[in-house]
C-alpha cells in the first residue's frame, strides 16, 4: 500500500489546510483518491500518474478505480463532480449526503482496492454521514479519519453529541490495531497540541508539541497507539484531564473538553 498525500493549500478549500490522499495497491496499481475537494490542485497530480480509460498500461502509472469521501462537507466532497469530468465512470463511495455519491457501504462492510482491504467505520458526530476508512494489506495499516480524528485532536460536533464523539474515538477507532497510521482531513496539529498542553503536561504531549513545531506536515506520522497517548480527547479517564475539566464521567469530560477547545486562543 502506497499513500501519497496531496495538500490542498495553494488555492485552498475550506480553511486552506485540507489533505486529499491517493491510495495505491502496490501490485495491481489500482488506486482510489480520498477527499479530492480541490480539483485544480488534485487533477494535475492525478493526470501525471493515472492511466486514462482506453489507454494502454504504462510502467509506473496507476488505475484510478474510484473516489472515497469521509463526509459530505464541501471541503472534502465538493470536488467530486468536477473530478468525474476528467476521470469519468468511477464510483463515488461515501456517506449518503456526499456530492455525486454512488455507493454508501453499510457500517463494517469491506471492499478491495487490489490487495488492500477497505473497511467502512461509521463515526457520526462531526456530520451524521461521517465514515472513517480503515485500510489494511500485507505492508501495513492506515485509517483515513476526515474531520473525526485529527493528530492530537478531534472535529467539532456540528451534527452530533459528545457521546457520539466519545464512541467514535474511544470505542470505534480505539479498537483498531495500535500500529494503524492516522491520515486526517486537515493539518491542525499545531493548534491541537497547544490546547492539549493547556490541560495535560505529559511526555507524549510534549513530544508531539516538539514535532509539530518542527514539521509542517504530520499526516501518517502517528498511529492510533500514539493518539491514545497524546490526544486528550482519547484520554477521558486521565485524572489530570478530569481535574482540568472538573468532570469525571467520560461523556461529560468530552463535552467540556470540546467547549474548552472551541474557546481556546
Amino acid at each position: 500500500m502506497h499513500i501519497q498525500s496531496i495538500p490542498m493549500w495553494s488555492i485552498g478549500v475550506g480553511t486552506g489546510d485540507n489533505y486529499a490522499y491517493l491510495v495505491v495497491d502496490d501490485n495491481s496499481k489500482k488506486a482510489m483518491v480520498v477527499d479530492p475537494a480541490s480539483p485544480p490542485e488534485v487533477i494535475p497530480v492525478l493526470e501525471r500518474q493515472v492511466i486514462k480509460k482506453g489507454d494502454k498500461k504504462e510502467e509506473g502509472k496507476v488505475d484510478l478505480v474510484g473516489i472515497i469521501n469521509t463526509h459530505h462537507h464541501a471541503d472534502h466532497a465538493g470536488g467530486n463532480t468536477t473530478l468525474l469530468k476528467t476521470f469519468p465512470d468511477r464510483p463515488v463511495i461515501g456517506g449518503k449526503d456526499c456530492q455525486a455519491v454512488s455507493n454508501t457501504p453499510k457500517d463494517g462492510t469491506t471492499f478491495q482496492i487490489g490487495a488492500i482491504t477497505v473497511k467502512a467505520l461509521y463515526t457520526p458526530c462531526h456530520t451524521q454521514d461521517s465514515i472513517c476508512w480503515y485500510m489494511e494489506d500485507s505492508t501495513g495499516r492506515a485509517v483515513f479519519t476526515g474531520d473525526t480524528l485529527f493528530v492530537g485532536g478531534c472535529g467539532r460536533f456540528f451534527e452530533g453529541t459528545p457521546e457520539e464523539m466519545h464512541t467514535a474515538l474511544n470505542k470505534t477507532l480505539a479498537a483498531l490495531p495500535e500500529d494503524t497510521k492516522v491520515f486526517p482531513g486537515h493539518e491542525y496539529t499545531k493548534q491541537n497540541v497547544k490546547f492539549a498542553s493547556s490541560v495535560l503536561q505529559s511526555e507524549p504531549v510534549k513530544k508531539l508539541l516538539e514535532y509539530a513545531e518542527n514539521n509542517k506536515e504530520t499526516q501518517g506520522k502517528f498511529t492510533i497507539g500514539d493518539e491514545k497517548a497524546h490526544n486528550v480527547f482519547m484520554r477521558l479517564q486521565d485524572s489530570e484531564i478530569q481535574k482540568a475539566t472538573g468532570k469525571t464521567d467520560a461523556v461529560d469530560v468530552m463535552s467540556k473538553l470540546r467547549e474548552m477547545k472551541n474557546n481556546f486562543k
